[in-house]
């Protein structure tokens, strides 16, 4: 079967590799769609590890089950989580899924960007989900990125009426901006450098849109909540400024979600006096658990968020270097889609 294989972001190759033997426990998909990332595209994350077959939001048809298998059959489709926790553990009991030992040694095999994956038994039992006929495979692979970040809002509390910044209009900063009216945000300000992108979180949502390369965050965001700050500033941009920003224009007792990592060594400074005084809190979210991903599947099928519509550019397998690239470089691109056959 053809996979495609990362060296770096910019040397994506298509190769042969064998189809996986699956085992009595697991099922063989025939992958129909799957997005490409932002961490896809980072190097410094993923560099220790190529080359390799990545590929995390994908979605498909069952083409072989194992003789153990009951609850799902060939011709199934299916979006499958590529990460699932222990559900047992010191964190799981806590909620904290994501923290599990097991959930990082889960992976679909060999990634979403091949002909032909993999389920194990773990993701098959906690975090595949069947596709109703009237989600396409294409909108399937947001399940993944919408469940992350509806994981992001439930950790930071988010209330009915309040005021929330996002910082970075991309695909994750859209969906971000949709959520925040679907949890009863009185006011959306969303922010970017790309007025392609700064349009579609409009069409989400956003009440205003930022500009950052002609207009001043910290005063528009003053200006709209009558000098307070806003109750919620979420980060979905991979970078210091980005989180500088973000501190700037919190009210007292706001919050700072940290959505995007920084590359290795790079450092925030804080005032602890700052945070003492105005009680503002840092909260982190990294990645999505079965949980998100059953509410992200019904959002979708409700039609309360219009994946099909963060959808810019599609690409065929065999074009996988394209899809990278232009995820990379086009700056009217919002999420790149990479299809089966």
């Amino acid at each position: 079967m053809k996979v495609a294989v990362y060296h770096n972001q910019k040397d994506i190759r298509i190769e042969e590799a064998p189809v996986p033997k699956i085992g009595p426990d697991e099922v063989l998909v025939k992958m129909k769609a799957c997005g490409v990332c932002g961490s896809d595209l980072m190097d410094w994350y993923l560099e220790k590890r190529a080359p390799l077959v990545l590929g995390h939001e994908p979605s498909g048809v069952i083409a072989e089950k194992g003789e153990n298998v009951e609850d799902f059959n060939v011709g199934d489709r299916v979006f499958v989580h590529h990460h699932v926790a222990c559900l047992k553990c010191h964190y799981c009991m806590r909620g904290d899924y994501t923290l599990c030992e097991q959930f990082h040694k889960t992976n679909i095999i060999p990634g979403g960007f091949a002909e032909y994956f993999k389920v194990p038994h773990a993701n098959l039992k906690i975090d595949t989900l069947k596709i109703p006929e009237k989600i396409s495979f294409e909108e399937a692979t947001l399940i993944e990125p919408i469940g992350c970040c509806l994981r992001a809002l439930k950790k930071c509390g988010i209330h009915e009426g309040d005021t929330i910044a996002v910082i970075g209009a991309g695909a994750t900063g859209v969906i971000h901006t949709a959520l925040s009216k679907i949890f009863g945000a009185r006011k959306t300000i969303v922010c970017d450098l790309i007025d392609f992108r700064l349009k579609i979180a409009e069409k989400f949502g956003a009440d205003v849109a930022v500009n950052l390369l002609r207009e001043d965050l910290n005063a528009i965001v003053r200006k709209e909540t009558d000098g307070m700050g806003v109750d919620l500033a979420i980060v979905t941009a991979p970078n210091i400024k980005a989180y500088k920003a973000g501190l700037e224009i919190c009210r007292k007792g706001g919050k700072l979600c940290v959505f995007a990592p920084t590359k290795p060594g790079e450092r925030l400074e804080i005032s602890p006096n700052q945070f003492f005084f105005n009680e503002i809190q840092i909260i982190s979210s990294y990645s999505t658990s079965h949980v998100e991903t059953r509410e992200a599947l019904e959002l979708i099928k409700a039609g309360k968020i219009k994946a099909d519509k963060l959808i810019t550019h599609r690409f065929a397998l065999e074009d996988a270097a394209k899809a990278f690239k232009t995820a990379l470089e086009n700056k009217e691109s919002l999420k790149v889609i990479v299809l089966g056959k």
